[in-house]
């Protein structure tokens, strides 16, 4: 069965997580576009190859943002497990992961939305604001 076979196909519109909801897996975009919205507005888009809801994996806090696909396509899921055993076959992997962290909490800042509200709450926090 090839790799792509194992993801799951959402429509357009369809959500892959809710903001608020308890995350206990990571994703990774097989085929397709999908927006992540916080709040009712779209803050980034993610393409394929890229991943999501990595959070989860390492603060088990709830899910920061809603996924929802933008046209047809084809996600991923990836639990701790497996997740772990790539990262042992693939060190490199948990550098590359740490990369694009450190990029969305750069994209954030510019935004004005505190990296500390994904962290405390279920919804961003304005800078200035108190979570």
């Amino acid at each position: 069965m090839s790799q792509e076979a194992m993801g799951r196909l959402y429509l357009d519109g369809e959500t892959v997580v809710t903001m608020g909801e308890e995350g206990t897996c990571m994703f990774q975009i097989q085929k397709g576009t999908l927006e992540v919205v916080v709040d009712g507005q779209v803050i980034n888009t993610l393409a394929h190859g890229e991943f999501f809801g990595e959070m989860s994996l390492f603060n088990q806090a709830p899910r920061s943002a809603t996924i929802r696909s933008k046209g047809e396509s084809r996600v991923m899921t990836i639990d701790q497990s497996a997740f772990l055993r790539r990262l042992q076959e693939d060190p490199m992997l948990g550098f590359r992961i740490l990369k694009v962290l450190h990029q969305r909490m750069r994209q954030m800042n510019q935004q004005g939305v505190g990296y500390e509200g994904y962290l405390s709450s279920s919804r961003p926090v304005a800078h200035g604001e108190t979570p």
